[in-house]
């Protein structure tokens, strides 16, 4: 497009080209000029003089472009020889160019011309041989600037790419541009695209190394975490009956399931999971994983629809929706299939909005006065989201309560399965 940075860079370049063409053009023009010129004032003023010392002894110059006093003779020439000196100037005589050289003899002018039209057509012919030069130059200028421009242009719009993909979260992405093959050590070598590509690519990896560090300390932790909690359960259960022994398992179960959380993110997160895919009435899914949550679910199934999937990923999708709605939004807690299109909705305060731009985030909370938390439930739900291939959106209804879309893949199983 035209106000792209490859256009502005050729643009610029071919007017640089075009005014440097035009100001040696105007200098060529005026020294070729006055030299040619020159030439001419030449043999004018020896042909006056020549005539003068014909006029002064009174004899014939025997040149027939000589006269006294005639009529085509400039003004201004006709003045400065009424001022007793003599001189030259560009003017006509009848209908053609002269060059006329005028001096005084006996209070008139005698004057002499010579003919001026080929030194005019020459240089015409040299005016246009300059037009034509600069408008080569600049149009070899501005190929080889759209080149450049291009070729930078280009590498900009990988760089910037790559760049989204990484805000993505897409951290194996590089640009993957070659160091200087002469120093590959050295810094600051002149190409800037290419330091601000290597830059992007060694921040890409600095981040993806301490993000799989993170992601190996919470599976550790989770692994750690496993075995004492599932001893602690085993001896809470030996404790007498009563309020104490319910408050410590009602801790020790949530921990326990935090712990789940976790150590299913860390799978999720190693990218070993893969889907068992089978053929799913997707109505009587929804229906039995919206009993299972035990919580008050309106189900209305517009048009049913067989997708493929897998149940058991897809139960927990739904479920974690259902029970993040009915932890963090206000009923009636609405379910809506319309073919393979999954819509959960509550009349909540609504997913906050860095949810809806950023997706889940492990964790965050939010404000529970002002706007709908969120844990490990919805990061689940994300990554096991993206096992089954199904494109999940969150968003806000116009008249309030959250709303979460899942477009269900409609294919057929692959061959033996």
């Amino acid at each position: 497009m035209p106000r792209g940075l490859r256009w502005k860079i050729a643009m610029t370049t071919t007017a640089v080209c075009c005014m440097v063409a035009a100001a040696l053009g105007i200098i060529v023009h005026n020294v070729v000029s006055r030299q040619i010129s020159g030439e001419l004032r030449k043999d004018a003023s020896r042909d006056l003089e020549h005539a003068l010392d014909h006029y002064q002894y009174g004899t014939a110059h025997g040149d027939a472009n000589v006269d006294l006093d005639p009529p085509g003779l400039p003004e201004p020439l006709r003045r400065l020889v009424a001022h007793g000196e003599t001189g030259t100037m560009v003017g006509e005589y009848g209908d053609q160019p002269v060059m006329w050289a005028a001096g005084p003899a006996d209070q008139q002018a005698l004057a002499v011309w010579v003919p001026y039209a080929e030194t005019r057509a020459r240089l015409r012919d040299l005016d246009a041989a300059i037009l034509a030069s600069a408008g080569l130059g600049a149009g070899a200028v501005a190929v080889v600037g759209l080149f450049l421009a291009n070729r930078i242009s280009r590498r900009l719009a990988t760089t910037a790419a790559v760049a989204r993909r990484i805000s993505a979260g897409d951290l194996d992405a590089r640009v993957g541009f070659p160091a200087d093959a002469e120093d590959p050590g050295r810094d600051g070598s002149g190409d800037e695209v290419r330091d601000v590509a290597q830059a992007l690519d060694s921040m890409a990896a600095s981040l993806q190394d301490r993000l799989e560090a993170e992601k190996r300390f919470t599976a550790d932790v989770a692994h750690e975490l496993r075995t004492p909690l599932t001893g602690s359960l085993a001896a809470a259960a030996l404790l007498p009956e009563g309020r104490p022994k319910e408050m410590i398992n009602d801790r020790l179960k949530a921990l326990h399931r935090l712990t789940e959380d976790l150590l299913e993110i860390s799978r999720l997160d190693s990218g070993v999971e893969r889907a068992d895919l089978a053929r799913v009435e997707l109505g009587r899914a929804v229906e039995r994983a919206a009993a299972s949550t035990r919580l008050d679910v309106s189900v209305r199934i517009l048009r049913d629809a067989v997708v493929l999937t897998d149940r058991r990923r897809l139960d927990r999708i739904l479920a974690n929706l259902l029970v993040n709605a009915g932890k963090h939004g206000r009923p009636p807690i609405e379910v809506s299939v319309e073919g393979p299109l999954v819509t959960v909705r509550d009349h909540g305060p609504g997913y906050p909005p860095d949810l809806i731009e950023q997706g889940p985030q492990r964790f965050r909370t939010g404000d529970p006065g002002r706007g709908r938390g969120h844990g490990l439930g919805l990061t689940i739900v994300s990554g096991q989201a993206a096992v089954l291939e199904i494109v999940l959106r969150f968003s806000n209804a116009p008249d309030g309560g959250a709303v979460t879309s899942l477009q269900l893949p409609v294919g057929r199983l692959p061959e033996g399965s």
